[in-house]
């Protein structure tokens, strides 16, 4: 079964994550998939640009905790939309949650429609957003992550342009992108490559410094006896035994 569909048109190839029966959540076979994806639109000539979607009304639930990715395969996933020679645009007209919001964090260009919302909810089920932290840290408004990191609330895509997790956010997501879109294909490909180094290097700095230590950070606490109950609580759909 497929789980990113692959679409092109005028040199910009959409890749949608495509498992709405899991919110697509971020299985290790979904994971698997879009790094092969990108990969191949990064050796394509023919590809100007990126757009990272959905289908359903999810664009990302966060980790599959029924099959996770490994965490190393995860920062790989988010490292390579940062390195990749070409823009990559995140478009978001659902929610996005956990691990999702790594995406969207590791994307050049983020948008959603107004009614997409986000939150953190790893603290809810007894881990924290370690691995992707490597992109967000650097790129995003750190009181705004101290309180969404902390509280697992939810906030609304205006909170997330303030914040900047996204870029721009409108009723009408794809007429918010067509202008970004038309410019991507009136830049050259090197213009973009080298724009695109410079916009990432701070971010790569920080995986190169941090990824082993949050790597690590992921998976101690996805192995202990709190996230276990958090997992369990929340497949269980009920209250896990700390809440007061």
């Amino acid at each position: 079964m497929t789980l990113v569909g692959r679409t092109r048109a005028r040199a910009v190839e959409t890749l949608s994550l495509d498992s709405p029966g899991s919110r697509n959540a971020l299985s290790a076979a979904l994971v698997g998939e879009l790094a092969e994806a990108l990969a191949e639109c990064g050796t394509d000539g023919d590809v100007r640009a990126v757009v990272l979607t959905h289908t359903g009304n999810t664009f990302c639930a966060g980790a599959d905790l029924r099959d996770p990715p490994q965490p190393d395969a995860l920062v790989g996933l988010l490292r390579m939309i940062l390195e990749l020679r070409k823009p990559v645009i995140a478009r978001v007209t659902g929610h996005v949650r956990a691990g999702g919001l790594g995406l969207l964090g590791a994307c050049d260009i983020a948008a959603a429609a107004t009614d997409a919302s986000f939150a953190f909810t790893e603290v809810r089920i007894g881990v924290a957003p370690a691995v992707i932290s490597l992109p967000l840290l650097p790129r995003t408004d750190p009181r705004a992550l101290a309180r969404y990191y902390l509280t697992g609330e939810r906030f609304d895509a205006a909170e997330a342009v303030r914040a900047g997790l996204l870029t721009v956010a409108g009723d009408d997501v794809d007429g918010v992108l067509a202008p970004v879109l038309d410019g991507l294909r009136r830049a050259s490909p090197q213009g973009l490559a080298a724009a695109k180094r410079l916009l990432t290097a701070k971010v790569l700095e920080t995986f190169d410094r941090d990824a082993d230590d949050l790597t690590a950070l992921s998976a101690r606490l996805f192995s202990s006896a709190q996230a276990r109950e958090g997992m369990a609580a929340f497949l269980e759909r009920r209250d896990p035994a700390w809440v007061v």
